[in-house]
C-alpha cells in the first residue's frame, strides 16, 4: 500500500484524485475478467481480489507514471511534443505487456482465484490496461501541458511587472531632484563666469535629458547610443567636480552595435560616486572599456564615510534588467582597491512584452 509520503514525490493532487475515482471502476471490472462472477458472489475472493488489486494497480500506476515523467523530462520542449508522444506510447505499451503477466501470474498464485496463466487470460488484461494506460497517458499530458501554461503565465506576469519597475526606475531617474539641481546651479555659476561654457553645458543638459527621455520607452539601445549619451552626462559631471572625476572611455569599435539596456554606463557611474569620496587629491577614477564581447566598467575603491543616499539601488536594478533580458549574468568584483562590474553585449535587441 503507497504510503502518504510515497504519494506526495510521485503524484500531484490532480493526479491522486484522478487515481481514487478511477479505482471503483478498475477493480471490479479487473477483477471480473481475472476471477469472473465469483468475485461478486464470495467474500473471500471479494476481500482477497480487492487486496490484490490494490497492491498491482499501485504497482502499475507508479511504474508508469515514473516513465512517462522521465520521458517528459527527457522532450520538454513544444517542437518535441510528436518524439515524446511516439516514445511514451512505445514505452507504456511494452510496459503493460509486462504488467499485465505479472497481474496474472500475481492471481494465479492464488488458489483462491482459480485464475489461469495462459495467453487468452494475459491479453484481456493486457488490452484493459492499454484503455487505462491511453487514458493515463492522455492526463498526464494535459497536466503538463496546462502545469507549462501556468508556468509561462506567472514568467510572463513576471516579465511585466519587471518591465514596469524598469520603466519606473527610469521614471525616477529622469526627474532626480538631485541631478537636476546640480545641473542647474552649476550652470548659474557658469553664466557669470564663462558663457561660452555655459552655453555648451546647456547643450549637453539638453541631450542628456532627451536621451533620458527617450529611454523609457526601450529595452535595450546600442552601445555607440550609451557612448554618445556618456560623453554629455561626463561633460556635465566633470564641468561640476573638474579634476576630481576622470571618466576613460575605450571601446573596441566592432562592439558599436552590439545592445544592452539604456542608462547602464548613467547607473554605474552614479553608484561609483554615491559609494566613493570625491576629491582633487584623490580623484575617482572611472575606465570604460570592452573586453570578449563584454563591457568593463572599473573605477578605484575610496569608500565614503557617509554614504550619499539616493533612495535607489541602481546596481540591483540594472542586475533585474540583465535577468530578464539575458541568460549572462552581470559579473561584479571588488577587490578593495577596484570595483569591476562586467555586462554582456548583446547580438540583438531585446522586446520584452
Amino acid at each position: 500500500m503507497p504510503t502518504p509520503r510515497i504519494i506526495a514525490v510521485y503524484f500531484t493532487k490532480q493526479e491522486l484524485w484522478y487515481h481514487i475515482l478511477m479505482m471503483p471502476v478498475l477493480f471490479p471490472v479487473g477483477n471480473y475478467f481475472l476471477v469472473g462472477p465469483r468475485y461478486f458472489q464470495s467474500l473471500d475472493v471479494l476481500f482477497y481480489g480487492t487486496l490484490l488489486v490494490f497492491f498491482l494497480y499501485w504497482l502499475s500506476i507508479i511504474t508508469l507514471t515514473v516513465t512517462i515523467r522521465e520521458i517528459i523530462d527527457r522532450f520538454p520542449e513544444v517542437h518535441q511534443t510528436l518524439m515524446r508522444t511516439g516514445i511514451m506510447f512505445l514505452s507504456v505499451g511494452l510496459l503493460t505487456i509486462v504488467l499485465a503477466c505479472i497481474d496474472v501470474a500475481a492471481y494465479h498464485l492464488f488458489p483462491v482465484f482459480n485464475t489461469p496463466f495462459d495467453w487468452s487470460t494475459v491479453r484481456t488484461i493486457m488490452l484493459l490496461g492499454l484503455v487505462f494506460d491511453i487514458c493515463l497517458c492522455s492526463v498526464l499530458s494535459l497536466l503538463y501541458t496546462y502545469s507549462r501554461w501556468q508556468e509561462n503565465q506567472a514568467e510572463s506576469e513576471y516579465l511585466k511587472r519587471m518591465a514596469l519597475q524598469t520603466q519606473l526606475d527610469t521614471l525616477k531617474s529622469q526627474v532626480n531632484p538631485h541631478f537636476l539641481f546640480n545641473c542647474l546651479n552649476s550652470l548659474s555659476s557658469l553664466i557669470g563666469e564663462d558663457k561660452v561654457l555655459a552655453e555648451q553645458f546647456v547643450d549637453e543638459m539638453a541631450k542628456v535629458y532627451r536621451y533620458m527621455l527617450q529611454a523609457n520607452h526601450r529595452e535595450t539601445t546600442t552601445l555607440e547610443s550609451e557612448i554618445r549619451f556618456v560623453g554629455s552626462y561626463a561633460f556635465l559631471l566633470q564641468t561640476r567636480y573638474g579634476k576630481s572625476i576622470s571618466i576613460n572611455i575605450d571601446v573596441n569599435p566592432s562592439y558599436l552595435h552590439c545592445y544592452l539596456p539604456p542608462l547602464t554606463l548613467q547607473t554605474l557611474i552614479e553608484n561609483a560616486l554615491k559609494h566613493n569620496s570625491v576629491s582633487v587629491e584623490k580623484p575617482l577614477l572611472i575606465d570604460i572599456f570592452t573586453t570578449e564581447e563584454k563591457l568593463v566598467i572599473r573605477n578605484n575603491v575610496q569608500k565614503r564615510i557617509v554614504r550619499v543616499q539616493t533612495g535607489q539601488n541602481g546596481l540591483s536594478n540594472l542586475t533585474a534588467k540583465y535577468e530578464m533580458i539575458s541568460m549572462e549574468k552581470v559579473n561584479v568584483y571588488d577587490n578593495g582597491q577596484q570595483f569591476t562590474v562586467t555586462l554582456p553585449l548583446l547580438t540583438q535587441p531585446i522586446h520584452v512584452p
